[in-house]
């Protein structure tokens, strides 16, 4: 560390306080992560972070490191708990829709803890890309960033209508449709489409699916969180991809 901020009036630290909001990110193109965690996840996905600005004494990489007093460090933190290190990121520049290991195609989803939670399942259960469709919740977000557990870092998401995604599409339900394993089964789907909690998945999202589905709750239960919905769902899609016991590598490929 070769240099040191002292004073709450640093241009670094005016920087990360925009950055917590949605325009701020916008206008710098920037974004920024809280927590030695994140920086790790970002620099093991291969991303190298504009500045580093890290507590006085502690050991972070990266690679530009300033020291900074931790009440000041305090102060900018936008997640209001207090961090050691906060990282700055360039923002993506516009990701593709990579339908390589399917996708998950979320509608209206607008918590941000809710889009970076899927993210994290999405790639860790499937690999599949998370694709956000209008009014969903920013995912560089420090509340999503968060959720994510650089999961964000590591498979970016997506923006794009839902045509742009794979077939066939499999859109939960809060109830009234059919199961959701025989769905699977029966379909296959290489897209997972999920809405929000109050409204579901809207109209015109539903019109291009090729199936609906409803995973089974206890009676008197309302409805399931939509990042546990999540969850399920694309566990269930893992293990039915897997081969069963005594398969082949040949036949896991399937036709």
């Amino acid at each position: 560390m070769t240099e040191t901020i002292t004073s709450p009036d640093n241009e670094k630290l005016k920087l990360v306080r925009k950055l917590a909001d949605p325009r701020g990110r916008g206008k710098h193109g920037l974004f920024a992560t809280e927590g030695e965690d994140l920086l790790e996840a970002g620099v093991a996905a291969g991303r190298e972070p504009e500045f580093v600005l890290a507590a006085a004494g502690v050991e972070a990489g990266g690679a530009r490191v300033i020291a900074v007093d931790p009440q000041l460090l305090d102060g900018i933190s936008a997640l209001g708990s207090g961090t050691r290190v906060i990282a700055v990121w360039s923002l993506p520049a516009e990701v593709a829709v990579d339908p390589g290991n399917g996708c998950v195609y979320l509608d209206g989803v607008a918590d941000p803890g809710n889009v970076g939670t899927i993210v994290r399942s999405a790639a860790a259960l499937t690999g599949a890309q998370v694709v956000l469709g209008p009014d969903c919740a920013d995912p560089y977000s420090p509340k999503a960033l968060r959720a994510s557990m650089g999961a964000v870092l590591a498979r970016p998401p997506a923006r794009a209508a839902i045509e742009a995604t794979p077939a066939p599409r499999l859109a939960l339900q809060t109830r009234g449709a059919a199961g959701l394993d025989a769905e699977i089964a029966r379909l296959a789907p290489a897209t997972l489409v999920l809405g929000a909690e109050r409204v579901g998945v809207g109209e015109s999202a539903l019109a291009v699916c090729d199936g609906t589905a409803t995973i089974p709750l206890q009676p008197g239960a309302e409805s399931l969180n939509v990042a546990a919905t999540a969850a399920i769902a694309l566990q269930r899609i893992s293990s039915a991809a897997a081969p069963g016991p005594g398969a082949t590598s040949a036949s896991a490929g399937g036709s």
